[in-house]
């Protein structure tokens, strides 16, 4: 891991405070270090060998293993929770009772109402609670929102987003997959895609419902679903198509927008999910022409989650606005937990979360 080796600045600097030392949390602790106006307090981590990882990698930062201590602690302002998703909801409520503002890894949490009562908190406490919905922040699923908000495309009707893709990583102690830990595995990365399509169809409103269908290519395992794919209706007669494959190889994503007056087209491709080395392009029809969008720098995962932890310390300075609040967080998992019932009862399932503003 890079470590920042340079002095603290003297400008105020927002302390972060991570729980969880996987592969993605290693990835969060190199964000924050490398971040202006961020610097890494506190690790918290259970197992030994990951503590000992997390120290070497980060000298700087105190690392433990019990949480708890981790979010009493007074040079900590913000508690950064990357771990398995059925501990996201456990940790961060911790965190903003203890007075911290929180960003929190996908899926806010496993249940809705986990999800409200995280928001709730937040408002008590007065506390900032942004969800790791970091695509938005990307330099191309981002410019096609901004595209959409410019009129580019017209009033949209239709959106495609389809990601195919390598099996997923087994995560720490398998907990991917172990579906009393998971979830459902449409909470672990279709929720990404959910969030987006609602996203780029704010203009029409929340989701109304959801019809989803999917299939798994383990005979043993068929909650571990390989294969999805789900239709949103949202009001009027906009809609998404959101859907993926656990079956594929590599990493690619694709989005398609059509409106009243034009359509976009964007694809990103790499090796891996967390390349620094993607391809990706981004491309206009206005009813006349096709023209190739510039985008302003490279996007991918790990570029997207450095813009992240640079979005919260602007959020905490000087009240900048979250890319992702806990309202966003709470329809992207309850649209996933619809696309389950959906997948189960072979039938639409309604959207309802009353008190929920966009």
């Amino acid at each position: 891991m890079l470590e920042n080796t340079s002095a603290e600045p003297a400008a105020p600097h927002v302390r972060f405070g991570l729980v969880g030392y996987g592969a993605w949390g290693g990835h969060h602790a190199a964000a924050i270090v490398q971040t202006p106006g961020a610097v890494l307090r506190c690790v918290c981590v259970r197992a030994a060998a990951s503590r000992q990882r997390a120290a070497a990698d980060h000298p700087a930062a105190e690392v433990v293993a019990d949480y708890r201590e981790l979010v009493r602690r007074d040079d900590v302002d913000v508690v950064d929770v990357v771990l398995p998703s059925h501990l996201h909801a456990e940790v961060a409520t911790s965190a903003l009772e203890a007075g911290k503002h929180v960003l929190l890894e996908k899926p806010m949490a496993l249940k809705v109402e986990d999800c409200r009562r995280l928001i709730e908190l937040a408002d008590r406490h007065r506390r900032l609670l942004a969800v790791g919905h970091e695509l938005r922040l990307s330099s191309l699923w981002g410019k096609l929102r901004q595209l959409v908000d410019d009129g580019a495309i017209g009033r949209p009707k239709y959106v495609l987003i389809e990601l195919w893709r390598n099996p997923y990583r087994l995560g720490s102690g398998g907990w991917r997959f172990d579906i009393e830990r998971v979830g459902n595995w449409i909470l672990e990365e279709p929720i990404h895609f959910f969030d987006l399509a609602r996203w780029y169809l704010h203009a029409a409103g929340n989701p109304l419902s959801i019809f989803a269908r999917a299939n798994s290519r383990q005979a043993e395992h068929p909650e571990l679903q390989d294969n999805f794919s789900a239709m949103v209706n949202f009001p009027g007669d906009a809609y998404a198509v959101v859907t993926q494959t656990l079956c594929g190889f590599e990493h690619h994503q694709t989005v398609k927008l059509t409106g009243t007056e034009g359509s976009l087209w964007a694809r990103w491709s790499g090796a891996m999910d967390r390349t620094r080395q993607p391809t990706f392009g981004l491309k206009h029809f206005n009813g006349d022409t096709v023209r190739d969008i510039p985008l302003e720098k490279i996007t991918g995962e790990l570029f997207e989650l450095e813009d992240q932890i640079a979005m919260m310390v602007r959020a905490i300075k000087g009240g900048g606005p979250l890319s992702a609040t806990g309202v966003d967080g709470m329809w992207s998992v309850a649209m996933c937990l619809a696309a389950q019932r959906s997948v189960d009862s072979g039938k639409p399932v309604q959207l309802d979360l009353p008190d929920a503003t966009p």
